[in-house]
């Protein structure tokens, strides 16, 4: 229906008859007034019609389909091991991440040995180049990417070295076979 239609009188019939002063007489026009027809594609573009009705209009027409049964299945948030609290020594802590990013405990044991090799797992470790903490880090101030406490949070320096091997290497397997080929990594 036509939002201009009030019970079968235009609105200009109904402008008309309140001008005009006569109920009766905006009836009488309102019986011969012909009605808007329906707009039609060549006239989306003209008239008070809201942009996006006229747009609606001027589209084209849709091909007619079957509908579609959509099956919607209702997932609920599982795991199948409880998460390990984040506590601890900086090896459990690490340990932890480590098998949180999905990686296996065989690399668990290639970045155990690497950063034992690199600070013997201490936060506050530095080396005569600048390299900082756990992972040793060359400029230190990097791990500030995981959190201000980069100085002396371990959490945040294991976060920030699997972070760096992860994208660097891959893995800490191929950090610790770059290292036992150039003493860096």
């Amino acid at each position: 229906m036509n939002r201009t239609l009030i019970r079968g009188v235009s609105a200009a019939a109904m402008a008309a008859a309140l001008v005009g002063g006569s109920v009766a007489a905006g009836t009488a026009l309102a019986a011969t007034t012909p009605q808007p027809a329906a707009p039609t594609v060549a006239s989306a573009n003209a008239g008070p019609l809201p942009l996006a009705r006229r747009m609606y209009l001027a589209a084209p027409a849709a091909k007619a389909h079957k509908a579609r049964k959509v099956h919607h299945v209702q997932r609920r948030a599982s795991r199948s091991q409880a998460r390990t609290a984040l506590t601890g020594s900086p090896q459990t802590i690490a340990h932890a991440l480590v098998l949180r990013r999905g990686w296996s405990e065989t690399q668990w044991g290639c970045l155990d040995q690497l950063w034992t090799r690199e600070s013997n797992w201490r936060v506050d470790a530095q080396n005569s180049s600048g390299a900082y903490g756990i992972p040793q880090a060359l400029p230190a101030s990097k791990m500030s990417m995981m959190g201000s406490d980069w100085r002396t949070n371990p959490i945040t320096q294991i976060r920030w070295g699997l972070w760096y091997i992860g994208n660097s290497y891959g893995s800490p397997c191929v950090a610790l076979q770059h290292s036992n080929n150039y003493n860096y990594y």
